[in-house]
Order: C-alpha cells, then sequence, then structure tokens
C-alpha cells in the first residue's frame, strides 16, 4: 500500500490502469480532453501489480483500475470519475491541473 500511496502523491493527478483495459482508456481520454495530463502507472506491467492491485481495492477503491487519485486522495474508479464528471463536480477538483494552453 506504501507504494500505492508515494505514487499517487507524487503528482496532482494519477492513475493506476491496466494495459488492455478499455474503461482506463476511456478515463485518460476524459483527462486529455479536460486539458489534463495525468501520470499514468500500468499496473500490469509493474513486477508489484498484484500487490498494488490488492492495495489499490483495500483503499476502498470499488474496481482496482482504474484507480483515480487528484492531490494525494483516492478519488476512486470509472463510476466515480464519471459521476463527478456528469455532476460537475470534476473540474473543480482538476482546476490546479489544467494546462493553460486548454483554457483558450
Amino acid at each position: 500500500m506504501e507504494k500505492v500511496l508515494r505514487m499517487a502523491s507524487e503528482k496532482g493527478v494519477v492513475i493506476f490502469t491496466k494495459s488492455s483495459c478499455c474503461m482506463c482508456y476511456a478515463v485518460k481520454i476524459l483527462f486529455h480532453e479536460l486539458g489534463v495530463i495525468p501520470a499514468v502507472y500500468e499496473i500490469d506491467k509493474d513486477p508489484e501489480g498484484k500487490e498494488m492491485e490488492r492495495a489499490i481495492t483495500r483503499m476502498g477503491c470499488t474496481a482496482p483500475v482504474p484507480a483515480v487519485f487528484i492531490a494525494g486522495k483516492l478519488v476512486g474508479s470509472t463510476n466515480e470519475v464519471m459521476s463527478l464528471h456528469l455532476s460537475g463536480s470534476l473540474n473543480p477538483l482538476l482546476k490546479p491541473y489544467i494546462r493553460s494552453s486548454a483554457l483558450a
């Protein structure tokens, strides 16, 4: 769990994914369209990936991937991210991390 928490706090927006996960891809595309370039860690390519997956689940993420962290805090998986986006609550969380060129 320490590795996940350390990695999640290294950048403003962090997504833990698996390279073959279509929902992970959808969340990454959403963030790029919103002007945010997240740090992306593909846990299926990490030797400690299985342990990381279990840690993310223990933290309360409904699905182990994608696991989205903003400002070091677990936001959740696809359902939570999309719910925040549809309600208009995601943009305020992401505002500090939006590229200035995306605002124009």
